[in-house]
């Protein structure tokens, strides 16, 4: 199976905002510290811009890989 990487980067961004919501419960209930939460949420936003300056340089980087694009 073949992922697209605007597809990819479409889930990423829809997990972000359903982590947001449910780290939000957490850390109210006090079942995960903010910071905990802060850093995950990090995470996840550096697994967002890699595969966003992937994308903007897919076409830079099939070339040079030698592959079409």
């Amino acid at each position: 199976m073949t992922v697209s990487l605007n597809q990819q980067i479409d889930e990423v961004k829809r997990e972000l905002a359903a982590r947001d919501d449910v780290y939000k419960r957490l850390v109210v209930t006090r079942r995960i510290r903010q910071s905990v939460a802060d850093f995950q949420m990090d995470r996840m936003r550096a697994v967002l811009a890699t595969l966003e300056w992937l994308q903007r340089h897919e076409v830079e980087i099939r070339a040079f890989l030698g592959a079409d694009a």
